[in-house]
């Protein structure tokens, strides 16, 4: 049995949460999905400029488990950007 998952601490309420290439329509598109988890470790690190134990501590989680979500994060901004797909952030 998987040990609970810990409540994280986000701040961040994004209003927009599709992105897309321009001139494509929506139904033309993959979708690649990021959770508010991801987007939150990604705006501490990169618009906060929080090093990974400051922004770990932030979001009331280990530094370990920071950099898991934010390399997850980089991954599917990548395969967004690169194979030209659109980005949904799920809210929970």
């Amino acid at each position: 049995m998987p040990r609970p998952r810990l409540c994280r601490k986000i701040s961040f309420n994004p209003n927009i949460t599709y992105f897309k290439p321009q001139g494509v329509p929506m139904r033309d598109l993959e979708i690649v999905k990021l959770t508010v988890e991801e987007v939150e470790a990604y705006r501490l690190r990169h618009i906060n400029n929080f090093e990974q134990k400051e922004a770990a501590k932030k979001m009331n989680t280990s530094q370990s488990t920071y950099q898991r979500i934010l390399s997850s994060a980089y991954k599917k901004i990548a395969d967004a950007l690169i194979n030209g797909k659109a980005m949904e952030i799920i809210k929970n």
